[in-house]
């Protein structure tokens, strides 16, 4: 545990006492690939420290259609699945895992406590906070100003060099749900970018190919 904590980007900021807190009452908890984990209608969770694994954040109309405002991977931090403690953020949001996923849950009392007796805390927090609304914002501008075309190739790409490779083992439902989109045009899509030779599709991953081609269409 003592070496998760210090993994923790604001644990240098806590004092001893501080430090003893939160070591008393965090959890570790393990989550199945495809288990929902956090929902704004539920009990807040508290804060989430990925350890291992992929958690999706999302919103989730009436019709059931989802819209990834962005992931989160190792050593990321998630503080929208604490909005109970932040009140300026009011917008509801799904989270769920993407992988088997490990990480680190701190009570949404403890890190109420930490905002309100440490101010560095509280100022790392908003920081986070607004870090992830910019990519809320950044996941919108896509949405509703890039053709999926365009929306497409940026994911490859971006999933390509994060991974440092260029086989990406994803299935057209996954891309779908990474960009906002229906498997059908996803699918209809890849097979365009195979014909024109941007792209090599095979069973459950697709192979990037030409990745300047792919540039030019961002």
């Amino acid at each position: 545990m003592e070496s998760v904590l210090e993994r923790l980007p604001f644990w240098k900021l806590l004092t001893d006492s501080e430090k003893e807190l939160v070591q008393q009452n965090a959890v570790i908890r393990l989550y199945e690939k495809g288990t929902r984990v956090y929902s704004s209608e539920r009990e807040c969770l508290g804060m989430l420290f990925v350890m291992q694994g992929e958690m999706r954040t999302y919103l989730l109309s009436e019709e059931g259609r989802e819209v990834t405002l962005f992931r989160i991977y190792p050593n990321d931090l998630c503080v929208l699945s604490a909005s109970c403690v932040i009140s300026q953020i009011s917008f509801d949001t799904q989270m769920s895992a993407q992988k088997d996923t490990e990480a680190l849950m701190i009570p949404p009392n403890i890190v109420l406590l930490l905002k309100e007796k440490n101010l560095s805390v509280r100022c790392f927090l908003y920081e986070l906070a607004t870090k992830r609304f910019s990519d809320v914002m950044w996941a919108m501008q896509q949405i509703l100003f890039k053709r999926l075309d365009q929306r497409l190739a940026l994911f490859l790409m971006q999933e390509s060099q994060r991974l440092g490779t260029d086989t990406i083992h994803m299935t057209h439902e996954q891309i779908a749900q990474q960009i906002s989109s229906a498997r059908e045009a996803v699918a209809r899509m890849l097979k365009q970018f195979s014909e024109d030779g941007l792209v090599e599709l095979k069973r459950g991953a697709i192979r990037l190919l030409d990745q300047k081609g792919l540039k030019a269409l961002q």
